[in-house]
């Protein structure tokens, strides 16, 4: 009888975990249509809040067209008119199937199958999110982009998502799924102002979106994940390297056989070449992304006022056409960059390229070159925050720092020089000792305050400007040395106003000083003896004082010169796309010289803040006394009369 007793209070024991374990199980069931009640509460709540703003659906289809840009220059001259041709609104019949077919693997492959919300493709992007750490992949269907194009602003919050959802499941109650994809593809920004298959496809390849390609149509779907970053007018191999994993998805995917995805892959898409004037068609490409960024779809027709000098600009695009076309060509240049800003950070002049007809990729704002001495300023202001002067003494002597040897340019070296000539005269060795004393990081912030936001790595090296930036880049880093020591935002928009004449967009100035007027004096007197006596006189003026630097990167593949005088400045780029050496160019020669072309076509204006007078520097500005032979003299006046840097 005990030994009964003791097996069922063990029984016992051994069902009661089971029971609560069912218990609770059978809780967590009953709790699901209460759940269920409680969401469908949430999504009327949330309906009840946005329909009063919904519009009807016969709206979307009505208001599909691409509006009109006319953008104007500073003075309110016409520059171009873009954004009215061929953005008709186009059904799917009008539009090749491998486009379409395109857009649905790398956006949303199971498209017909889900209601407006792809619970698969969430769960997919929420793992890949969780094991990178970070935000890598989205799991928004077309559906929901579609929703958040037409109805939401950019801002990314819980309740926007919230909102993205409830419209996309109101747009998949209102509308067939090919009226949905229909809607999405004349809708979506393509870039470069585009907006639309349809567009898109004739302001990249000249044809309509039923006569793209397999390989025009995979480039324009991979469009979609970054449009302006992606675009064939900005970066090229980017937007091919894109097109190659949307060939490859279609294959997955069997849209397309594997043969067929690479012959497109062997001949990839590139932009037509333009048929209309090219005149600051950089700049006008560069303004029609920045300005979506901003605005998103407008609506209604634009009138956009930007801050392009149309004398300024002709003289940018004819000198740097001219270089390329004479000197240029005999010494294995073929392209370049030139970019021109006022005091107020307003851009006046941009030019991308050798040929906007011929390449759309705009070198101003996007290529990233090492710019070589250019970058020296930098380094020279650390020096100065940490107790150098322009008269201070530094060896201009080899130098080894762990297996990095850096050499002066013409391979000689001076001895003990003071830092204005070693500045003026472009010294490399000075400069490695000048980083060791006042440290690379040092430099980074120094470079970063006055406005370099490109990677720059804190070494040694950095002294002689190994860091890629872009020509627009530097020009800005450089503007606080105009604007005695104040940082502006750079800016090419004045403002944007509807054919109904009411404001959308207004530049707001905004300045922050990052120099006071001793280190500002300081450095334009080191700028003005570079371009009086150094590697840049070049670019001497005969009617005004031009302050700026020299740069040559090695093995002569970038050749830079940033200076300027009154409130303008100027900086020039030039090189090969391909990173091929030119021979013997550098930035004391044809970037100084067309940089001094540009300053010329602007009326002389003062600089702000304190001023340097030209002619010989004061005594206490020369050289430090040396020790040199009658030969060491007679060749550095060689170099200082006949050498450029």
């Amino acid at each position: 009888m005990r030994r009964d007793l003791q097996a069922g209070r063990r029984s016992l024991m051994a069902t009661a975990p089971a029971a609560a374990s069912r218990s609770l199980l059978w809780r967590l069931v009953a709790f699901v249509p209460t759940l269920l009640v409680l969401m469908l509460l949430g999504w009327a709540a949330l309906f009840l809040l946005i329909a009063p703003e919904l519009p009807d659906t016969d709206t979307l289809f009505a208001d599909s067209e691409q509006r009109t840009v006319t953008l104007l220059a500073a003075d309110g001259g016409p520059l171009a008119e873009r954004g009215a041709e061929g953005a008709r609104f186009v059904g799917l019949p009008e539009i090749a199937p491998h486009l379409v077919q395109a857009v649905l693997a790398i956006e949303d492959h199971r498209f017909y199958g889900h209601f407006g919300i792809d619970p698969l493709g969430l769960a997919r992007a929420a793992w890949a999110n969780l094991l990178a750490g970070e935000v890598v992949a989205g799991g928004s269907t077309i559906t929901q982009q579609l929703a958040k194009n037409l109805f939401l602003t950019p801002e990314r919050s819980l309740k926007r998502k919230l909102q993205e959802l409830a419209l996309a499941l109101w747009l998949e109650a209102r509308l067939s799924k090919d009226e949905i994809l229909t809607l999405y593809l004349n809708r979506v920004y393509l870039g470069a102002g585009a907006y639309g298959v349809e567009a898109a496809a004739r302001r990249y390849f000249g044809k309509s979106a039923k006569e793209v390609t397999l390989a025009e149509a995979a480039m324009l779907a991979g469009l979609l994940k970054a449009p302006s970053a992606m675009a064939p007018t900005r970066d090229l191999e980017r937007a091919r390297a894109r097109a190659e994993i949307v060939l490859k998805r279609m294959v997955e995917l069997g849209m397309v056989p594997a043969e067929r995805a690479a012959a497109a892959r062997a001949r990839p898409a590139a932009p037509a070449p333009e048929t209309k004037t090219d005149f600051a068609g950089h700049f006008l490409d560069w303004v029609l992304d920045d300005l979506t960024d901003h605005l998103g779809k407008h609506g209604r027709d634009l009138v956009v006022r930007s801050t392009l000098d149309r004398k300024l600009q002709l003289a940018a695009e004819q000198a740097l056409r001219s270089a390329l076309a004479g000197e240029g060509a005999k010494r294995g240049v073929s392209e370049g960059a030139v970019v021109a800003l006022d005091a107020s950070g307003a851009v006046r002049a941009m030019v991308g390229g050798e040929s906007y007809r011929a390449s759309r990729f705009n070198r101003a704002a996007s290529a990233r070159r090492q710019p070589g001495s250019a970058f020296k300023p930098f380094l020279y202001l650390a020096a100065l925050r940490a107790g150098w002067t322009p008269q201070s003494p530094i060896d201009d002597r080899p130098i080894a720092i762990g297996d990095w040897r850096p050499e002066n340019f013409d391979g000689r070296y001076r001895g003990r020089v003071s830092l204005e000539d070693a500045f003026a005269h472009s010294l490399n060795a000075a400069a490695a000792r000048l980083i060791q004393s006042v440290g690379p990081e040092a430099v980074v912030r120094t470079a970063r305050e006055l406005g370099i936001a490109s990677p720059l790595p804190p070494v040694p090296s950095l002294a002689l400007g190994t860091a890629e930036v872009s020509p627009l880049e530097l020009a800005a880093a450089y503007l606080p040395f105009v604007t005695g020591g104040v940082r502006r935002s750079v800016h090419a928009v004045r403002n944007v106003e509807d054919d109904r004449k009411r404001v959308l967009y207004r530049y707001v100035p905004s300045e922050r000083r990052v120099m006071d007027g001793r280190e500002v004096q300081t450095m334009r007197t080191l700028m003005a003896a570079v371009v009086e006596r150094g590697t840049g006189r070049a670019a001497r003026l005969a009617d005004r004082v031009v302050m700026g630097k020299t740069g040559t990167s090695q093995g002569f593949r970038d050749a830079w010169f940033v200076g300027f005088a009154g409130d303008l400045l100027v900086a020039v780029w030039l090189g090969n796309d391909d990173g091929r050496p030119m021979e013997g160019v550098t930035g004391g020669g044809l970037p100084a010289r067309i940089a001094r072309q540009v300053l010329e076509a602007a009326p002389p204006s003062p600089p702000a803040g304190p001023e340097v007078a030209r002619g010989e520097p004061p005594p206490a500005a020369r050289s430090v006394e040396r020790e040199e032979n009658g030969l060491a003299l007679l060749l550095d006046w060689v170099q200082r009369t006949f050498g450029s840097r």
